[in-house]
C-alpha cells in the first residue's frame, strides 16, 4: 500500500508541474492580467519604486530571477512552479500535511494559481510556513521569545507579499483571544500586535514616503450594494471550494448551476466533517485563519476597490481549510482520496484544451512587431478608454510578457506619441491567436 501510494504521489507531482506549464503555454497571453503588468513593470524598474499599490515582495522576487538571464515573464512562471515544489518538499521533509498538500496542489484552481503571474503564487508557500510555525507553537515545540519572533516574522513576510495578509494578522490575534487560557495564547496575541505595528510603520514610512495620498485615493465608501456582494460571495465560495471547476460562465446558464451546486455541496460536507470530527487546537487555528480571512475579504469590499471574491483572492485563506478537509477525508477513505486530485487534473486538462490559445506563437508575433517598431527595449505606453475593455487590454497584457516596461494611459492625446500603442496599431500589423472562452 505504501509503495503504491508513493507512486501515486510522485505521479501527481510530475503531472501538476506539467499542467502548470501547459496552463500558461496553452493560453493566448500566458496567464497574465492587468495586475501582472504592474508586477512585471515594478520588477523591471526596481530599485525605482514604481507604485505603492502592491507590496515589494512579489516584484522583488521576479527581479531576483531576472539575474539568472530570464525576463520578467519567465521569472514569474519559475516562481509559480518553485512555490508548488517548495510546499510539497517542505511538507514531506517535516511530515506536515504532505498527502494533503499534494492533493490541494492537484486541484485545478491551485494549478491555475501556480501558472498565473500574480502574487498568490508566491504567498502560498509563505502561508504554509506560517501554518507550520503556528502548529509548532501550539504543540509546544516552539516557545517563548523564539515563538514570538518566528510567528511575527511570518506575518511580516506575508504582508510584504499581499496587503490582505492584514486579515491573517487579525486572525492570529483573534485565535489568541479565543484560547487565552492556554499557555501559548500570549504568543499569538503579541505576534498579532507586532504584525499590526509593522503595518502602521509601513504606512508611515514606505507608503507616505512614496505616495502620501495612497489611503485617501484607495478608500471609498459604498462601492457596491450588499445585494450584489452577497451574490458574489456565494458564487466566489462555491467556485473556490469546487474541487473540479473554479471558473463559472460569465454568460450564465445551466452549467453554472452545476458548478455552484458542486461547490455548495462540498462546503456542506466540509462543515459536517469539521463539526463531527473533534477539532485539535491546530485545527481550530486553521479554521480561525480561514474563516476570518474570508469574512474580512467580504467586508473590505465596502470601502476598498477589489475584484469580486473568487478562488484566487481567497487562496491564502482557503488553503488551511482545504488541508483540514483532506486530512479528514484521508482518515475516512485513505488512498481513495487521491482520485479527487486526479479528477480535478483531468477536468483541468479538458478545460485547458477546449479554451486553448497559443502563447508561444503570439509571443513570437508581438516580439517581431516590437522589433519592427523599435520598441522592444524602450518604455511603452498603451492607450485604453477604460480598464473594463477586456479585449483591448489583452493586447497590452501580451506586450507586457515581452517588454515589461509598459504603462497604461487613458489620455487620447498620448496616442500621438510614437511610443504609445493602441489595439488598432498592433492588430493592423499582426494577428493574435485568441481562445473563444474569455
Amino acid at each position: 500500500m505504501k509503495i503504491k501510494e508513493k507512486n501515486i504521489q510522485i505521479s501527481l507531482v510530475i503531472i501538476i508541474v506539467m499542467m502548470t506549464i501547459l496552463r500558461f503555454l496553452l493560453n493566448e497571453k500566458g496567464r497574465v492580467s492587468p495586475d501582472s503588468i504592474r508586477y512585471m513593470r515594478f520588477a523591471h524598474v526596481f530599485p525605482t519604486i514604481d507604485n505603492t499599490t502592491t507590496p515589494v515582495g512579489y516584484p522583488l522576487s521576479i527581479k531576483l530571477f531576472t539575474y539568472l538571464g530570464m525576463d520578467e515573464f519567465w521569472s514569474s512562471k519559475v516562481i509559480g512552479i518553485l512555490a508548488f515544489l517548495f510546499i510539497v518538499a517542505f511538507a514531506w521533509k517535516k511530515n506536515f500535511f504532505f498527502k494533503e498538500s499534494v492533493i490541494v496542489s492537484a486541484l485545478f484552481s491551485f494549478v491555475s494559481i501556480y501558472s498565473f503571474t500574480m502574487s498568490e503564487a508566491l504567498i502560498l508557500p509563505f502561508v504554509f510556513l506560517f501554518l507550520y510555525t503556528a502548529h509548532l507553537i501550539i504543540t509546544g515545540q516552539l516557545e517563548k521569545g523564539k515563538a514570538v519572533f518566528y510567528l511575527s516574522l511570518s506575518l511580516i513576510a506575508l504582508y510584504n507579499i499581499r496587503y490582505s495578509s492584514l486579515f491573517i494578522m487579525g486572525g492570529t490575534g483573534l485565535f489568541g483571544l479565543l484560547v487565552w487560557k492556554k499557555k501559548y495564547a500570549r504568543t499569538f496575541i503579541i505576534s498579532g500586535f507586532i504584525g499590526c505595528g509593522f503595518v502602521a510603520l509601513y504606512k508611515f514610512t514606505f507608503l507616505d514616503y512614496f505616495n502620501e495620498n495612497y489611503i485617501k485615493q484607495s478608500l471609498e465608501m459604498g462601492l457596491h450594494p450588499t445585494s450584489q456582494l452577497l451574490v458574489e460571495l456565494f458564487q466566489g465560495l462555491a467556485t473556490t471550494f469546487n474541487p473540479f471547476i473554479h471558473i463559472a460562465d460569465p454568460g450564465g446558464g445551466l452549467i453554472n448551476n452545476v458548478i455552484y451546486g458542486i461547490g455548495f455541496l462540498n462546503i456542506c460536507l466540509m462543515v459536517f466533517l469539521f463539526i463531527k470530527i473533534r477539532l485539535s487546537d491546530s485545527d481550530l487555528f486553521f479554521l480561525v485563519i480561514g474563516i476570518s480571512g474570508i469574512i474580512c475579504s467580504f467586508f473590505v469590499q465596502y470601502f476598498y476597490p477589489v475584484n469580486p471574491i473568487d478562488y484566487r483572492l481567497l487562496a491564502p485563506f482557503s488553503l488551511p481549510l482545504w488541508l483540514m478537509y483532506f486530512k479528514r477525508l484521508f482518515d475516512i477513505f485513505n488512498i481513495k482520496v487521491y482520485a479527487i486530485g486526479a479528477l480535478s487534473l483531468l477536468s483541468g486538462i479538458l478545460f485547458t484544451w477546449l479554451s486553448k490559445g497559443n502563447y508561444l506563437e503570439n509571443r513570437k508575433n508581438i516580439s517581431q512587431f516590437l522589433e519592427t517598431e523599435n520598441l522592444k527595449d524602450k518604455p511603452i505606453t498603451f492607450y485604453l478608454e477604460t480598464t473594463e475593455d477586456l479585449e483591448k487590454i489583452q493586447v497590452a497584457e501580451l506586450i507586457s510578457t515581452v517588454n515589461s516596461n509598459i504603462s497604461l494611459t487613458f489620455k487620447p492625446q498620448d496616442t500621438l506619441q510614437k511610443t504609445t500603442l493602441t489595439q488598432y496599431k498592433v492588430l493592423q500589423k499582426i494577428r493574435i491567436d485568441k481562445n473563444k472562452y474569455q
